[in-house]
């Protein structure tokens, strides 16, 4: 294996900032764009500087005595473009409006602006990575390498692995690529495993897909909401200012104009004229119908949501366990270094298998300004770049040998606390106690098998 040169530069600062219009764009509107989210709306400091490590939170450190011994993330890809068929639908309003005759367009401004916008996007770009998503990767890397020294050092072991969607393999290339040659894959190049049974689970869970994905009837309280009083007065408002009729609008074509402003913003740093059609009002009626979705799809709306998801959990307690035996019998770390590169559907369904981000009353079509302080917000839990990190630490100078080994959890570089003690460090053997369950008893086979007679009432789930 060729030699590499350790402690690779970083850019400099100067060279990574950001144009000042990145602050300022859609201000208002960039808090609500639920999954389509940049990462800098959960880290605010970064958009000074991408490399900053921010404000130091109390506890942050691990004490003294303790050092990590391994490092597993689970992360969501960088900023990508929109899906074929958002492109499509986005390409149907803005013929729309470009076919308004000019008499029309002259007394309907909003609706002249847009009709001169210049539609840009393909399908063929059809959700790939975009150059911001490779910078979302390539400075997560640097700033994990930043805040965990002794991990990412010269020639330490990097497993990669990955979804084998092309936005997921591109964003861990940019990932390798963000920790310069420093460490070690076992090979001169880039080698990415692979692996969408952990990576896309969701996939392989015929219950899941059966029962949720392919099942119209599962997303009830999301059809509701659309045609719901509060999304009707944005489609409203929205119809009066294109000049069309209300009814050749609907929540899909205005969730596109919507998302069309959020992707604008995301991958070329731009306020869309799209933006103007919306409201911060506006824009939370239509976070919470993003939110509904991620609820019923891949959050507490289903138990087969989360419970697909044990897999994955399981695999990272089988790696850490691994690291413990091997520090136990002061053997190297074979795997000091995990990293998976994901979905937001990957990260949803798992943190609320930890029971994270739980509202003591469910996300319902009926109760959205009960909801307004909810937990369950989509674009502070997976942005774009959603990380979720665990770190486990070897620790010297303790008073029982429980305490020996202790575990960090970082959900997009902030500590979490645990559930079971509300602290942001718990004792491996305490954490695993707490989902002893999940561990134990959650098999996925059986959690995903369909059920034998065939199941149509959505509360069975």
């Amino acid at each position: 294996m060729a030699s590499r040169r350790a402690g690779a530069a970083l850019p400099s600062a100067a060279f990574l900032l950001l144009p000042p219009l990145l602050a300022m764009a859609s201000a208002g509107l960039n808090g609500y764009f639920g999954t389509k989210s940049r990462y800098e709306e959960v880290n605010p400091h970064l958009v000074g500087d991408p490399l900053s490590l921010g404000p130091a939170a109390a506890g942050s450190r691990p004490p003294a005595a303790c050092a990590p011994l391994q490092l597993r993330a689970v992360l969501r890809h960088g900023t990508r473009y929109p899906t074929a068929g958002q492109i499509r639908r986005l390409g149907e309003l803005h013929a729309r409006l470009r076919r308004r005759p000019a008499a029309e367009a002259a007394a309907c401004p909003a609706a002249a602006d847009l009709a001169a916008w210049q539609m840009w996007y393909e399908e063929s770009l059809d959700g790939r990575l975009a150059p911001q998503g490779r910078r979302d990767m390539e400075h997560l890397a640097r700033r994990l390498a930043a805040r965990f020294p002794a991990l990412f050092a010269a020639r330490r072991r990097l497993e990669l692995a990955s979804s084998s969607k092309h936005r997921c393999l591109q964003s861990s290339a940019a990932f390798r690529r963000g920790l310069g040659p420093s460490l070690s894959l076992g090979s001169d190049e880039v080698e990415v495993e692979v692996n969408d049974s952990l990576m896309r689970f969701f996939d392989h869970c015929a219950k899941f897909v059966a029962l949720v994905e392919e099942n119209d009837t599962a997303m009830c309280q999301v059809n509701a909401f659309k045609e719901g009083p509060e999304m009707r007065k944005v489609l409203e408002k929205v119809a009066s200012a294109l000049c069309l009729p209300v009814e050749e609008l609907n929540a899909d074509l205005v969730q596109v104009a919507f998302l069309t402003c959020s992707y604008e913003l995301a991958i070329k740093n731009v306020t869309s004229p799209w933006c103007s059609l919306f409201s911060e009002e506006d824009a939370k009626v239509l976070e919470y119908l993003n939110d509904l979705k991620q609820y019923w799809k891949r959050g507490y709306g289903y138990d087969i949501n989360s419970r697909s998801s044990c897999i994955l959990f399981q695999d990272i307690f089988q790696h850490l366990d691994k690291a413990v035996e091997e520090s136990k019998s002061s053997k190297p770390i074979s795997s000091p270094l995990i990293v998976q590169v994901g979905h937001a559907e990957t990260l949803q369904p798992l943190l609320a298998l930890m029971g994270f981000f739980k509202d003591d009353e469910p996300l319902k079509a009926n109760n959205y300004v009960r909801q307004t302080h909810r937990k369950f917000r989509s674009g502070r839990i997976v942005p774009y770049a959603a990380n979720l990190v665990f770190v486990l630490y070897h620790c010297d100078q303790v008073k029982t040998s429980k305490e020996e080994y202790q575990v960090q959890m970082l959900l997009n570089e902030k500590l979490m606390p645990f559930h079971h003690s509300n602290e942001t460090i718990s004792t491996y053997a305490d954490l695993k106690d707490y989902y002893k369950d999940i561990l134990e008893n959650c098999h996925f086979q059986e959690e995903c098998e369909l059920p034998k007679v065939n199941i149509t009432a959505i509360d069975e789930l």
